[in-house]
């Protein structure tokens, strides 16, 4: 028999880590540089985010900002300069451990929400892609600035996840040229969910957070496997992927619970089984 899987108590090194009842909040944790990601957190959050597929006291996650940035990116000092003296093998090591944090987010089985202030660049702007759902604020200010450094603007999975988000054209012309996406056109093109203010930021990623999971949190978890699952799949497939998944969820306590309120007009109280 599985155990129970409990992560509320989770002490990680390189960021911080709390809990609003079921959902858990994740910031990076150097505001005097805007919030870097170094080799070492990136190696955590992949573990963290594996990790919470296996965690039943966690149905939702916030990306906060820290101190009125969300994250500047790769450390200039702590990976792009120890990235310049690597050789291939070395530096492939680095991007596909990058790519699996995006991998892990996505394969979690929990709706990520990023709440998004100040810079959210490099991949710190990948991070917020990946999410979910995202809420802004005036001041967001979103770059995918690869090829200001010199690479392509392939990074991460840019190239499949942000033109579904946004659109084939925005997407190339941000991927291409780096510059920064203002807070107006992220809401305008659909990147970001809602706007807020600095001031009420959190507090309304929390709320958005804790309504999803006052909901049936296995059928979400379902919801955020299809929606990921059927890029690849046609139609035909997709239907079929779907029926088999509502059949799945119908045999859940929770499809009875809100069946038994309906009749007794009732508001059902879902428990995620």
């Amino acid at each position: 028999m599985l155990t129970t899987y409990k992560m509320a108590n989770l002490q990680p090194k390189h960021f911080i880590w709390r809990m609003e009842g079921d959902v858990a909040v994740i910031q990076l944790d150097r505001p005097d540089r805007k919030n870097p990601l170094t080799f070492e957190s990136y190696a955590e959050l992949r573990d963290t985010f594996r990790d919470l597929v296996y965690a039943d006291d966690v149905n939702a996650v916030v990306i906060a900002s820290n101190e009125g940035n969300y994250c500047s990116g790769g450390d200039v000092h702590d990976i792009i300069g120890p990235l310049v003296a690597m050789d291939m093998k070395d530096l492939l090591k680095f991007t596909r451990m990058t790519g699996d944090l995006v991998k892990a987010m996505i394969n979690c089985t929990k709706p990520i929400i990023s709440a998004v202030d100040g810079i959210s660049v490099g991949a710190g702007a990948i991070m917020a892609m990946a999410s979910d759902l995202r809420i802004g604020t005036p001041d967001a200010k979103t770059a995918f600035l690869f090829t200001r450094v010199g690479l392509a603007g392939c990074d991460m999975g840019a190239c499949a996840i942000l033109p579904r988000i946004i659109g084939q054209g925005r997407a190339a012309e941000l991927l291409y040229t780096g510059r920064s996406m203002s807070a107006e056109e992220g809401y305008t093109w659909g990147y970001f969910n809602s706007m807020s203010t600095t001031e009420a930021l959190e507090a309304d990623a929390i709320r958005m957070a804790q309504r999803i999971t006052a909901g049936p949190n296995f059928a979400h978890g379902i919801t955020k496997t299809q929606l990921n699952q059927e890029w690849n799949m046609g139609l035909d497939q997709a239907i079929e992927a779907e029926a088999q998944a509502q059949a799945i969820c119908m045999q859940t306590k929770d499809f009875e619970t809100a069946y038994k309120a309906f009749v007794a007009k009732e508001k059902p109280v879902f428990e995620g089984a």
